[in-house]
């Protein structure tokens, strides 16, 4: 079912039922004055002390910080020391709740993306992708992506019309949870 509330009233909710609503919208990035527009296409929930493989199970520290502020509140963090992945705190604030920004589709400065990513495909189809090809770095951990203003924000989008859950991937601590969320292509397109 579509949610037709704010995008603070999606965020303010539970991550495992805010995160299929946040598919559909766009992540727009002006860093360095370029503009990359990207329609979410796939996310995860991660629900802090009650979800063994979030950053936040173990509580709050000088890294995760970030997704225990008030919804819509970016988290950078560097992953495997290779690349940066991008997400949004939800719920309450000081819960340490977030949505991971998986993989999109960029819609506006595709050649700014491929500039950033060095190649001409798979710019936004995983999560070190989504911030190379923004220009998302660890500097901007504690954007406000509510503010509808650079250097990054969120802004509405339509729904997607399937929406396919899966457990969520690449962990190994409450892997098999199905909160991974993907907008599906439907078979009559």
């Amino acid at each position: 079912m579509k949610f037709t509330g704010t995008l603070e009233a999606l965020l303010s909710m539970p991550p495992e039922e805010a995160a299929p609503g946040l598919l559909g919208y766009y992540l727009v990035s002006a860093v360095g004055g370029e503009t990359v527009r990207m329609r979410i296409t796939e996310v995860e929930a991660y629900k802090g002390e009650d979800d063994p493989a979030s950053h936040t199970f173990r509580g709050r520290t000088a890294r995760n910080g970030s997704m225990f502020g008030p919804p819509g509140t970016l988290y950078v963090y560097r992953s495997y020391g290779v690349h940066n992945c991008a997400n949004t705190s939800a719920g309450p604030e000081g819960v340490g709740w977030g949505i991971l920004i998986r993989a999109g589709e960029v819609v506006e400065g595709d050649w700014i993306a491929r500039r950033r990513r060095g190649r001409a495909d798979q710019l936004t189809d995983g999560p070190g992708k989504v911030t190379q090809a923004l220009g998302i770095g660890l500097d901007l951990d504690g954007t406000d992506l509510l503010s509808n203003q650079p250097p990054i924000w969120l802004e509405p989008g339509s729904a997607p019309s399937v929406i396919v859950s899966t457990p969520r991937v690449g962990i190994s601590k409450a892997a098999d949870r199905p909160w991974r969320f993907v907008a599906a292509v439907s078979a009559s397109k």
